[in-house]
């Protein structure tokens, strides 16, 4: 019954999105034959709605396509509508929904700066939308019927007519902010006139890799169905690492250009920021569920920042590229809210290292900053940071490297390794980082002191509490035997957990104390989804599987690498180590290798990163969901709170 079903919300979405791409919005009772006496019945009005309210898609198709499945969502799944709608995409696609469309956006890759397709206008700053517009309530009456349409720029610009069908949807360049009064005379009565102003929404994401969509590139890896990999002996543990799946391709060695030209893509690759960002996610919502609302959407997060090595000085990303990023996050949104005007860089010494607590931001702080009048204003700034500044990562690495293991010798991810005393004692300094961030939020960015809810602060989900959300993932190798050092500790993961339950009353703490909204609602939801969540044996589905797949005596156990699918739905909701081997198998060449690690071109290291750097103990496309959901819904009261204001300031 339940496949059933499933089956057929799948057929309910892709119909939705045909039907939705060929006939745009709902087609309008065609006109009657006598035009004079249905206007004297019943008056025609016009429906509109716009076109690409999603503006970060160039391509209005790739907006439809989000748009009709929320569409298709019965009521309960309405309930948590971004989840629903990911599971439906991830069902659906093989390679996930994103690939078709990371690189049709406005985000400059190459640049890194976001400029639209096509586009002569800054991109914070539209000079029209796109409306689509439709006569309903006419009746029906034959296509032949025609319609004369009107629009009627409130400034400056060119009035827009059209003569077509009555039947027939019409499109309008609406000019914004100002809007335009669009009118349809339809041949008998008086015309129907709809006053269209088109609200444009600026919302911003900025922090870390929870930020970015760590661990779910735009395009995963593909792997060869035949081909298998040796990575050689990581150390007394004999060839462990022999029979492992390999990437597709006509590459030599591993490590090698056309080896590497086989990498993982992202929307941003040094960052690791990709379209399954929760921060994406409620934006896209926002923009698809209101007709007459755009949503103009930036995004600096990146994988690895903390608030003063990301948000105040600039920080180069968890990947090696040719351009890294050029500013810190807080100097290029200020860049994007200027527009085509400067935001010059300015010294900024003494504002923002809270009386020496912070000694990095004391001396040499320079930012760029747009002028107030300028400055394209904030609706909402979505903010993930935190969990690096207490060096979360590395006490993820404590819990899961074996006491006497190599890499565990080397420093975890080839970094230091914390116990759970070395994050606790960061906790002061983030607690100064938070209040070095509320003012750079008012003084840079422009957030009015007493709009400070427009700030939503997301918490971190536990990642190895079970069912009970007691107890953790037990002692074991489960979901990580990819790498011979992996290997949880059960005492390690509960004392990971309790530092986490801790920096998360910190951070409600500071939302509360500096006026931010914090979205925490989806943490429950995390419990028994984590990277235990799963099978070792006899999986219901492949997602489900815990195991790495391996050929053993030229067969492959207990999959072929090529079926695995990184977004299918599964159980658990974050990406363990060997999931991130086959999402997104994260390599470097030798010369990297030797140049930015300081280490030899050792084989079995390359395993450890394909592990770790492509996202490990991060949450999956749908666990980014179930965070955009619970920051959704306070999205959305904060945007009808400050809608109410201004309605009140109209009258």
């Amino acid at each position: 019954m339940i496949r059933e079903e499933t089956k057929r919300r799948h057929a309910l979405a892709s119909v939705a999105i045909v039907l939705a791409a060929v006939t745009g919005p709902s087609r309008p009772a065609a006109a009657a034959p006598d035009p004079s006496s249905t206007a004297r019945s019943v008056q025609p009005a016009i429906s509109w709605r716009v076109e690409n309210p999603f503006r970060f898609f160039g391509d209005p198709a790739d907006t439809e396509t989000h748009r009709a499945t929320w569409l298709a969502l019965s009521p309960e799944e309405r309930r948590s509508p971004i989840l629903s709608a990911e599971r439906l995409l991830g069902a659906r696609t093989e390679e996930g929904w994103a690939a078709p469309m990371y690189r049709k956006t406005c985000w400059d890759w190459t640049r890194n700066r976001y400029v639209c397709p096509k586009s002569e206008t800054p991109y914070a700053e539209p000079a029209n939308h796109t409306v689509i517009a439709a006569l309903e309530g006419f009746g029906d009456a034959p296509a032949t019927i025609e319609c004369t349409w009107t629009a009627k720029p409130r400034g400056d610009g060119r009035t827009q007519k059209a003569v077509q069908s009555c039947a027939e949807p019409v499109k309008f360049d609406i000019p914004y902010p100002d809007g335009a009064q669009v009118e349809v005379d339809f041949g008998g009565g008086e015309p129907a006139i709809a006053n269209i102003k088109v609200k444009d929404l600026f919302i911003v994401g900025m922090g870390d890799s929870f930020g970015s969509g760590e661990g779910n590139p735009d395009i995963p890896v593909r792997f060869s169905r035949e081909r298998v990999a040796d990575y050689g002996k990581p150390g007394k543990n004999g060839n462990d690492l022999a029979g492992l799946p390999v990437r597709i391709g006509s590459w030599r060695t591993i490590g090698d250009s056309d080896f590497i030209d086989e990498n993982a893509r992202w929307l941003d690759q040094a960052c690791h920021r990709s379209l399954y960002s929760h921060q994406l996610r409620v934006a896209l919502q926002l923009a698809i569920e209101d007709p007459h609302r755009a949503v103009t959407f930036a995004s600096v997060a990146c994988s690895g920042a903390e608030v003063v090595a990301g948000l105040f000085l600039r920080y180069k990303g968890n990947e090696w590229v040719p351009r890294p990023p050029e500013l810190s996050q807080v100097s290029a949104i200020a860049e994007v809210q200027c527009g085509d005007r400067e935001a010059p860089m300015q010294d900024l010494p003494e504002a923002y290292h809270i009386d020496g607590r912070i000694p990095e931001l004391q001396g040499g702080l320079v930012l760029r900053k747009c002028d107030r009048v300028n400055a394209r204003k904030i609706d909402l700034l979505l903010v993930s940071i935190g969990g690096n500044d207490i060096g979360f990562a590395r006490l993820v690495a404590n819990a899961v490297l074996a006491d006497q293991s190599l890499l565990k010798s080397l420093g975890g991810w080839i970094g230091q390794v914390y116990e759970p005393r070395d994050a606790r004692a960061r906790f002061s300094n983030v607690e100064a980082r938070y209040k070095s961030l509320k003012r750079a939020s008012h003084n840079i960015l422009h957030i009015p002191w007493n709009e400070s809810d427009r700030v939503i602060l997301t918490a971190y989900p536990g990642m190895s509490l079970l069912d009970n959300g007691r107890n953790v993932c037990p002692d074991g190798q489960a979901g990580m035997e990819v790498f011979p050092d992996f290997r949880l500790s059960e005492a390690k993961a509960r004392e990971s957990e309790k530092v986490a339950d801790a920096l998360n009353g910190l951070m409600k703490k500071a939302a509360t104390g500096y006026g931010w909204t914090f979205a925490d609602a989806h943490r429950p939801k995390f419990i028994g989804r984590g990277l235990c969540a799963g099978y070792t044996d006899n999986a219901l589905s492949l997602a489900d599987d815990l195991r790495i797949p391996r050929k053993v005596d030229g067969a492959w156990v207990p999959f072929n690498p090529a079926d695995f699918k990184a977004y299918a739905p599964r159980q658990r909701w974050f990406r363990t180590p060997n999931d991130a081997f086959m999402t997104g198998n994260f390599h470097v060449s030798a010369g990297v290798m030797q140049r930015a690690l300081k280490l030899e071109a050792v084989s079995f290291i390359q395993v450890m990163l394909a592990a770790t750097y492509s996202g490990a103990f991060h949450p999956t496309a749908e666990g980014h969901a179930a965070i955009a959901d619970a920051a959704a819904d306070k999205a959305r009261k904060i945007l009808e709170k400050y809608a109410r204001i201004g309605d009140r300031q109209q009258e």
